[in-house]
């Protein structure tokens, strides 16, 4: 009986055990599997507004001046004399004396003139009585035309070049006695100096680089496509030139500021760059050293390197929205009606540092995604958030 026992009882226990674990199998719950949605990404938009706009385009460039020149002396002397204006950075007005020379030569020699053209003067004189005598002569004794020789025509000629001879001489040294006096032939500064007091110079050496100060000018490179934005047409021949065209505003850090200096275009230069395929057009800006200006006015000096800003022409229906919201160069992701990104392909008429500049392809009121995607797919569902609207709402509020 115990060894019946000693069989009976695992098995007892195993079987129990079974039961127990088919009766826990059959009253598990049936327990479904459960889909995880994911919430649609946070975006960035922006609501199309399409605007009228002025275009500005943007270069640099160099102050230069419009009327450079050497100033040369046109006759040889010691210099004697020069203007307290005549240094480096020295400015002066139109027909001011900056250099004197040794006038002593000159002036004998226009004494030497004067005597040339009284002895002209006579000779003329006593020719034309000598031929009235001839004349007369012939007339006494002969009735037909007197001979040119006999009426000393071929000697009155000679006498009367010998005397416009004189006075040509004379005149002359009249004009280089004028011209030991070197004068400014405009209002302007001196850029270099080359010469001073006691010094030699020649005919034709330069003295000084000067510039005038009537008008200042500024090369500013832009590609040829930026000319469509300007309203600076192409010269042809015949045409007579625009006085101004576009205004320019210059700036620049001169003096510890920031300064501002207005201008316009002028013309267009005759070429493209062949190396860097660049036009240039001329900026002007009138009367740049301020004089009869206010006191607050600063001059724009020579040699300042500016940054231009060019009013273009104004555009109408445009879309400005920030450079992020540009995706494979010329699309867009524009938001439908459920919140969906759909790829749009734009017309861009520019772009700049922090804008792109859309002409076609946008409506009013369509909102488009401006934030950085690393993989967005058409169709895509996104919650947008309309920054600028949120902004005009607040301040709606506040009000």
């Amino acid at each position: 009986m115990s060894q019946k026992l000693k069989y009976l009882l695992p098995l007892g226990i195993l079987a129990v055990s079974i039961l127990g674990a088919l009766v826990i199998v059959a009253s598990k719950p049936d327990i479904q599997p459960q889909t995880r949605e994911i919430p649609p990404k946070l975006v960035r938009v922006l609501s199309v507004k399409k605007q009228t706009i002025q275009m500005t385009i943007v270069s640099q460039g160099t102050v230069t001046p419009r009327t450079a020149s050497a100033l040369v002396a046109q006759v040889a002397g010691r210099i004697t004399a020069v203007s307290p204006s005549f240094v480096a950075g020295g400015f002066f007005e139109k027909g001011d004396i900056l250099i004197s020379l040794d006038q002593s030569d000159y002036d004998l020699a226009v004494i030497q003139a004067k005597y040339q053209v009284a002895q002209a003067e006579l000779t003329l004189q006593l020719e034309e009585q000598q031929a009235e005598i001839a004349r007369e002569e012939w007339q006494q004794l002969n009735d037909g035309d007197i001979p040119s020789l006999v009426a000393r025509e071929p000697h009155l000629k000679q006498a009367k070049a010998a005397l416009e001879a004189a006075r040509a001489t004379h005149e002359q040294t009249e004009l280089n006695l004028q011209r030991t006096h070197i004068r400014a032939p405009f209002a302007g500064r001196v850029r270099t100096k080359n010469a001073d007091v006691g010094q030699y110079v020649t005919q034709g050496i330069a003295l000084a680089r000067i510039y005038a100060i009537d008008y200042a000018e500024v090369r500013l490179p832009l590609p040829d496509s930026e000319l469509a934005f300007l309203d600076l047409p192409f010269d042809f021949r015949g045409r007579e030139p625009r006085k101004k065209g576009p205004r320019v505003k210059l700036k620049a850090n001169f003096a510890g500021k920031a300064r501002e200096w207005q201008g316009n275009l002028t013309h267009i230069e005759a070429e493209i760059d062949p190396r860097s395929r660049m036009v240039h057009v001329v900026a002007q800006v009138e009367n740049p050293y301020g004089k009869n200006k206010s006191k607050e006015s600063m001059p724009l000096p020579v040699g300042l390197f500016v940054q231009a800003e060019i009013s273009g022409k104004r555009i109408e229906d445009v879309a400005v929205l920030p450079r992020t919201a540009l995706r494979n160069e010329n699309r867009m992701l524009v938001l439908d009606a459920e919140n969906r990104l759909r790829f749009r392909k734009v017309e861009i008429l520019k772009t700049d540092a922090e804008n792109v500049y859309i002409l076609e392809g946008l409506k009013n009121g369509e909102q488009v995604c401006i934030s950085p995607l690393e993989a967005a797919i058409d169709g895509m569902p996104v919650k947008p958030f309309d920054e600028q609207a949120a902004n005009n709402l607040n301040q709606e509020k506040k009000q």
